[in-house]
């Protein structure tokens, strides 16, 4: 939703925009396109691997941008490192980017045999292994109920466990055949695979993602100029759930004017050539 996130943002030349998930910077170079002469794009990412692709994606723009390693929930530091203390237009395209999951080693996908590691922050302690083979089961049933959204929570929590007794389990695919087997004939043939709301749900915990983005949003909306706008694509509903709260909290007190009353989701056409964007939505609000 490329076309959509950008347009909603009313950019011009000369802003000052934040990309607050930069990934590989296909939205940044987009965003740079609109706001040169004379603009500056501050584009954050967790991922140092991803700031070093984006890096690349972007160079014809040397001197227009500005790349900082660290999660938006960091936001005042870094726009502070920036030398920056007010935007023009912030954007926030929320989950795990097409190159984490295409990258075997982190992984993050049931399609890849790797280490049980799932974190966008490589540095940080908490990985999906830790979690996996160190956690109570009446933690791990929560997590994977509350993050995953997960009817069979109780009997994944209670497999992992018995599972692990044995020996740890180390790889997505150990983790995907001890769900499989645990789950599998539950699930209706055509659906998604039946590891999928767990992972999604171990990923969630592991980097505190719906935590980052409260913190995130906050302070985003804190930061515009009035009449700048915010833009943010969520995934699921989690996500969107937090972000449709604060926008609509944030207008009864007046900090903001909700542009778009429902989200926006992708066309036809973009949900067919790119079936990952099927379950986006798309929220606008302008600081009042």
């Amino acid at each position: 939703m490329i076309g959509e996130a950008v347009g909603s943002l009313n950019l011009k030349p000369g802003f000052v925009v934040l990309d607050a998930t930069v990934g590989g910077g296909g939205h940044a170079k987009e965003m740079l396109g609109k706001i040169l002469p004379g603009g500056m794009l501050i584009g954050m990412d967790a991922d140092e691997n991803a700031l070093k692709i984006a890096e690349d994606n972007l160079k014809y723009f040397q001197g227009s941008f500005r790349l900082i390693n660290s999660n938006f929930r960091d936001l005042d530091e870094a726009l502070a490192k920036a030398g920056i203390n007010f935007l023009d237009a912030v954007l926030m395209d929320l989950g795990i980017s097409s190159y984490q999951i295409e990258d075997a080693s982190r992984g993050f996908s049931i399609k890849f045999d790797a280490r049980l590691d799932m974190r966008m922050d490589p540095a940080q302690t908490l990985s999906a292994y830790e979690l996996v083979n160190k956690y109570k089961e009446k933690d791990l049933a929560q997590i994977i109920r509350t993050f995953g959204e997960e009817r069979f929570y109780r009997r994944i929590a209670g497999a992992i466990i018995e599972a692990r007794r044995k020996r740890p389990i180390e790889t997505t695919r150990e983790l995907t055949g001890v769900i499989h087997r645990a789950v599998g004939s539950r699930y209706k043939r055509g659906r998604i695979d039946p590891a999928t709301r767990t992972f999604q749900a171990f990923r969630i915990f592991v980097n505190d993602e719906l935590g980052a983005l409260e913190k995130g949003l906050r302070k985003s909306i804190e930061r515009l100029k009035v009449g700048a706008r915010i833009c943010v694509i969520s995934f699921h509903s989690l996500e969107d759930r937090i972000v449709k709260n604060m926008f609509r909290e944030s207008s009864k007190i007046g900090l903001v004017r909700i542009i778009t009353k429902k989200p926006l989701v992708p066309s036809r056409e973009e949900a067919i050539s790119n079936p990952r964007s099927r379950s986006a939505k798309l929220r606008v609000a302008e600081r009042a």
